[in-house]
C-alpha cells in the first residue's frame, strides 16, 4: 500500500555511461535539498568536464515533489532536460539532481536519438543508486531561550526531525522538518515548554 506520508529519494551519487555513434553521455545522480546544493554540483561537474559540450540537467525538490526544472543547456528544446526529469519522475524520487554530460562524438544524433541517450544514460545512474524513503515535512522555525535547547532538541529526535539550520546561542533558533504525521503530537508539546514559540514557514527552493 502507498504511504502518503513518505517520498523515495536516492541516498548517494550514482553514475550511468550511455554511448551512441562517438557520443559520450556521462549521467551523475545526486541527493539533494536545495538550489545551492544544485547550483554547487552542476558548477562542480563544469570544472571536471570542461572539454563536454553540453552540461544538461533536471531535478525534482522537496518532500511534496512541487519544485521542479528541466534544461537543456544548448541542445534541442525538449530533446535533453524533459527526457531526464521524466526519468526521475517514473522511479517516483524527489529531492533527486540528475546532470548528464556530453561529448560530442561526431555524428548528429537527430532529436529522437538526442531523447533516447539522455534517458538512457539518466536511467541507467538511477537505477544504479541507492533508494531511500523518507518522511514528508512540513517546515518549522523554533525560537527558544538556550536552557531549555536539550528539551527542544529531544522532541525533534523523537519525532524524527530534520534539522535544515540552527543557530545555537543564548537566544536559540532552529529550522527543522516535522514529519506529517507527528506534526499536531509534536508541534504542541514543543510549544509546552516555557518560551518556545513555534511558526511554520517555507525554504527558499526556488531560484
Amino acid at each position: 500500500m502507498e504511504d502518503n506520508n513518505k517520498f523515495t529519494t536516492i541516498s548517494e551519487c550514482a553514475t550511468g555511461d550511455f554511448r551512441d555513434r562517438g557520443s559520450k553521455f556521462l549521467a551523475f545522480a545526486y541527493p539533494v535539498k536545495e538550489i545551492q546544493e544544485i547550483k554547487e554540483k552542476i558548477n562542480l561537474l563544469k570544472k571536471e568536464h570542461p572539454k563536454a559540450v553540453h552540461h544538461c540537467y533536471a531535478y525534482r525538490l522537496g518532500s511534496d515533489s512541487t519544485q521542479y526544472r528541466a534544461n537543456d543547456d544548448g541542445e534541442p528544446a525538449g530533446s535533453a532536460g524533459k527526457p531526464i526529469l521524466r526519468q526521475i519522475d517514473s522511479l517516483g524520487l524527489s529531492n533527486v539532481l540528475v546532470v548528464v554530460v556530453r561529448y560530442f562524438g561526431g555524428s548528429l544524433l537527430g532529436i529522437p536519438g538526442l531523447i533516447n541517450a539522455y534517458k538512457n544514460a539518466t536511467l541507467l545512474a538511477l537505477e544504479s543508486a541507492s533508494k531511500l524513503v523518507k518522511w514528508i515535512e512540513e517546515i518549522y522555525e523554533i525560537s527558544f531561550d538556550y536552557p531549555v535547547m536539550g528539551e527542544v532538541l529531544y522532541l525533534l529526535k523523537q519525532c524524527e526531525s530534520s534539522i535544515y539550520e540552527q543557530e545555537l546561542q543564548l537566544f536559540c533558533i532552529i529550522k527543522a522538518g516535522i514529519p506529517k504525521p507527528y506534526i499536531s503530537l509534536y508541534v504542541k508539546k514543543l510549544e509546552e515548554i516555557n518560551g518556545v514559540k513555534v511558526k511554520i514557514i517555507k525554504l527558499e527552493v526556488t531560484p
